[in-house]
């Protein structure tokens, strides 16, 4: 009985080792994918930043030509 045991408690080990393995593999695999995608969403959002400040600094020169115009308007 004693090596039945033994038997069982070495199956037991190899067991909770392989299953503990093929779950740490998965989440790297799982968390990999993630930090791409983030990246790729952070990568849009720069994207979508730069061209919103494009058009703020436009629409203030804009803003400026018009305010301009009127002041000189305004003086005659």
């Amino acid at each position: 009985m004693d090596a039945g045991i033994a038997l069982i408690a070495a199956g037991t080990i190899v067991a909770i080792v392989g299953s503990n393995i093929a779950l740490i593999g998965w989440l790297r695999s799982d968390m990999k994918a993630f930090e791409t995608e983030v990246r790729m969403w952070k990568e849009d959002f720069r994207k979508d930043i730069a061209i919103y400040k494009d058009e703020v600094k436009s629409e203030m020169r804009d803003f400026h030509g018009r305010l301009c115009a009127i002041e000189e308007k305004n003086k005659k």
